[in-house]
């Protein structure tokens, strides 16, 4: 089988975003979304914000960091054909500051999320994002069905093997 440079190449870029976005540094995080993502990439994921492309980006990071300052993004899947990289990831962070509307409760949370990225003169040009923003929200006792819910039933995790 044969490997697409640029399949490679596209697969790094994501895990040096991840690597940056796990840093912890915003400044970093930044310089690596200037880096790589086009400043008009079309970011086609509904996000509270009036700010597009890299900016939106920049925006996205700085809340989560700001509200989960350990947060940490594990790369559970990775798969890229031509101009397109899949990412599979899991979240996890420390509820410390406001997210959403909801006041720090100290929460250590695990979310999915699933996103898309096309590249264009490597860098990325788009993106569509899934993320489970329902368990976020259960879990950090904005919307019942999470911890302290006498209805929450854990559901198993899948496995990524």
């Amino acid at each position: 089988m044969r490997v697409n440079v640029n399949e490679s190449a596209n697969k790094a870029a994501f895990r040096r975003f991840s690597d940056a976005v796990n840093s912890g540094n915003m400044e970093l995080v930044s310089q690596t979304i200037d880096q790589l993502v086009e400043p008009n990439a079309h970011i086609r994921t509904p996000l509270p914000s009036a700010a597009t492309g890299a900016a939106l980006l920049k925006e996205v990071f700085s809340r989560l960091h700001r509200a989960f300052p350990d947060l940490h993004l594990t790369i559970e899947d990775l798969v890229a054909e031509g101009e397109k990289l899949v990412a599979r990831d899991t979240v996890t962070g420390t509820h410390k500051g406001d997210y959403m509307g909801v006041a720090p409760t100290g929460t250590f949370i695990t979310y999915d999320e699933i996103f898309i990225c096309r590249f264009a003169n490597g860098k990325i040009a788009e993106t569509w994002g899934i993320v489970d923003v329902l368990s976020q929200l259960r879990q950090l006792g904005a919307l019942p069905g999470g911890p302290g819910d006498p209805s929450h039933i854990p559901l198993p995790r899948a496995s990524s093997t």
